[in-house]
């Protein structure tokens, strides 16, 4: 059983903008940045797994302290763990901040990390944010449909942000950007999954010609019900039709340095906070010995850091 005060001791070391390193399908070990508050955000997304919502915008502030953000990423780099990208993501959509340039640009100069920036696209037409993101090692845009009354269901975005607009942004922004481009293609079964929406993304993926496609789907509790996963073989029935570049998102490879980290607890809660996961994902990603695990897992549930969800038959853990 995990102490309470451990908990709290942990509460108080825990950075607000700096999280991980978090073991990712996509990235390896990522040291994630925070650039806006909770939920702050230009959709509100069906399949979102950190929920609803709750601060609707595209007005492009400084959310966060930039410098507080940068002392705590030294501070941690400072640990020596193991890390394979810093990346811009967190819990809303990092473009938001007006900061994000400054702050990679920054990131760059005390760390030879790469840096990686996970954004859901809707501002990419703007050449401001084009401009923010071009030293980024590599940018990583979601990207769901080429029809707008599929793209208005699954996104359900704030209402000047169109599809035209996105698409626009994306083609001007590999003209100008040197960097990879990953794109994340989220798969919702019913929605955006059918033949003629893949061939309609065939067209348009090839215009803005990304470096990869990872396929990914909603494995994760959702923010709505009805926002479904695809099976394992129909994801790689629509890699076959993407072709070469295209990739369905593989289960992460466990590497031990993370485990460097003292407190197993804190370990399971940042992964939690940002990524809700079953018994076998935690288990898989931190290589911990289940039983150890689940003694982990009860103390934090106990003292109410985390809860438990049902979503496709299996039990998630969420952090509080």
């Amino acid at each position: 059983m995990i102490q309470k005060t451990g908990l709290k001791k942990l509460k108080r070391i825990s950075s607000k903008f700096i999280y991980g390193p978090v073991p990712s399908r996509r990235l390896g070990y990522s040291l994630g940045i925070d650039l806006v508050p909770f939920k702050t955000c230009t959709y509100n997304c069906i399949y979102c797994q950190l929920g609803r919502t709750t601060c609707p915008t595209i007005k492009r502030k400084k959310y966060l302290p930039g410098k507080k953000i940068l002392k705590d990423l030294k501070q941690f780099l400072n640990k020596k763990i193991h890390i394979d990208y810093i990346t811009f993501s967190g819990s809303g959509e990092p473009t938001l901040n007006s900061e994000i340039g400054v702050l990679i640009r920054a990131v760059k100069k005390i760390s030879d990390i790469p840096v990686a920036v996970i954004t859901n696209s809707s501002l990419l037409y703007r050449k401001n944010v084009q401009k923010n993101l071009l030293l980024a090692d590599v940018v990583m845009p979601t990207f769901t449909t080429a029809k707008s009354e599929t793209f208005k269901k699954i996104h359900r975005p704030s209402q000047s942000i169109t599809l035209k607009k996105i698409i626009k942004g994306l083609i001007e922004f590999r003209k100008i950007y040197k960097g990879k481009i990953w794109f994340e293609l989220m798969l919702v079964k019913g929605y955006n999954d059918s033949k003629q929406e893949i061939d309609a993304l065939k067209s348009i993926i090839k215009k803005i010609n990304p470096d990869k496609i990872q396929l990914n789907t909603v494995v994760r509790p959702p923010s709505e019900k009805n926002a479904r996963a695809l099976s394992l073989s129909a994801l790689n029935k629509t890699k076959k039709m993407l072709g070469r570049k295209c990739e369905v998102v593989a289960e992460f490879k466990l590497s031990p340095n993370v485990l460097k980290l003292r407190n197993k607890g804190r370990i399971i809660w940042e992964y939690l906070k940002r990524r809700p996961g079953t018994l076998n994902d935690i288990q898989k990603s931190l290589g911990m010995n289940v039983n150890e695990l689940i003694k982990n897992l009860d103390g934090l549930l106990e003292t109410k850091k985390i809860k438990k969800k049902r979503h496709g038959g299996k039990i998630f853990y969420e952090a509080l």
